[in-house]
């Protein structure tokens, strides 16, 4: 891989959050040049704070939908930047619909202005609580358009169909990507995401709260794994849809207790109500990633968890939790 990157220039938005510091690191360790663009509404200095000094890379603190004040060259854009944990974007729905369309559009115009291959993070949320399982990236989806995930799911929709009108009307190299749940080190440990929040709770001893009846599922992807498949997906000719996530599906109730078994907690479950319109089931059909980039999430999830665990714990230790503003149910 590194053939196709060493001396490329590339632009990450959304740089300074979970998924995007991984891939600056990532994209940075492959001989790549890296600006890292970010508001830092929702994403931290801390998480690119190892990477300051590491030459060719350069922060820019900015908020995309205003510009992306990058200059040439630029051979690689990856557009990263939204909320992505329900807890912040319950709480800033204006600020994620408009990074997902003014921002989508502004990091688009970089990409047609330079000649540079655009790739879009979007998410499985695409599918709402889908009526097919798992989801083939050829599935349109069940998502209710006014619900209050709606300000994510549409927006990741719309950033779809402008990615694909851009292709198409504009001419720009442009791939999407679907994303489907990542975990791993640098998650904020308070953002409301069921792993980092299974772990927190469980090591300070508190009930693990559990939505529903628990039966709903997800597919948790380690993160190295999802920049490993964004990577390839960005330098292949492929234009996407393209789902990138674990098909090891495992249920919420499941998880919970995988994660007491890890911390070795005697903390209890405890059942809340499920949020409204949250997905019963998710799993990626991953047969055009292992077919077209010969990917496939490479982590066990007890590796994967176990060192989620160590990060929880280092930053719990360290008094840093990063609290959002406002609170929700814990995101599934």
């Amino acid at each position: 891989m590194s053939q196709g990157l060493v001396g490329a220039r590339a632009v990450v938005t959304g740089g300074a959050g979970f998924v995007g510091s991984w891939l600056c690191e990532r994209l940075l360790s492959e001989g790549a040049e890296v600006v890292c663009v970010d508001s830092l509404l929702t994403g931290h200095r801390d998480n690119v704070a190892h990477l300051r000094e590491r030459a060719g890379f350069h922060l820019v603190v900015a908020d995309v939908c205003d510009c992306v004040p990058v200059t040439s060259p630029v051979d690689l854009v990856f557009h990263l930047a939204s909320p992505a944990s329900p807890l912040h974007y319950l709480r800033l729905p204006l600020e994620t619909l408009r990074v997902g369309s003014v921002g989508t559009t502004n990091a688009l115009e970089l990409a047609a202005e330079h000649g540079a291959r655009f790739l879009l993070a979007s998410t499985s949320e695409v599918y709402g609580d889908p009526a097919r399982h798992p989801q083939p990236e050829d599935y349109w989806g069940n998502v209710n358009p006014i619900g209050p995930r709606s300000v994510y799911d549409e927006a990741k929709r719309f950033s779809e169909a402008t990615t694909a009108a851009y292709r198409r009307h504009r001419g720009v190299d442009t791939v999407i990507a679907r994303i489907f749940n990542t975990y791993g080190p640098r998650m904020a440990v308070a953002d409301g995401r069921v792993v980092p929040t299974f772990v927190q709770q469980a090591l300070d001893g508190e009930p693990l709260t559990v939505a529903g009846d628990g039966r709903q599922s997800r597919s948790l992807c380690y993160v190295e794994d999802t920049v490993e498949g964004l990577l390839r997906l960005a330098l292949s000719g492929l234009q996407g849809p393209v789902n990138i996530g674990n098909d090891d599906e495992t249920t919420m109730l499941e998880l919970a207790h995988t994660v007491l078994t890890l911390t070795g907690s005697s903390s209890q479950i405890r059942f809340i109500e499920l949020p409204e319109d949250d997905p019963r089931l998710r799993r990626p059909d991953l047969t055009v990633a292992r077919e077209r980039l010969g990917w496939s999430p490479m982590t066990p999830n007890d590796v994967g968890l176990k060192r989620t665990v160590e990060w929880v714990t280092q930053q719990l230790s360290s008094g840093t939790r990063r609290r959002p503003a406002t609170s929700a149910p814990p995101a599934r």
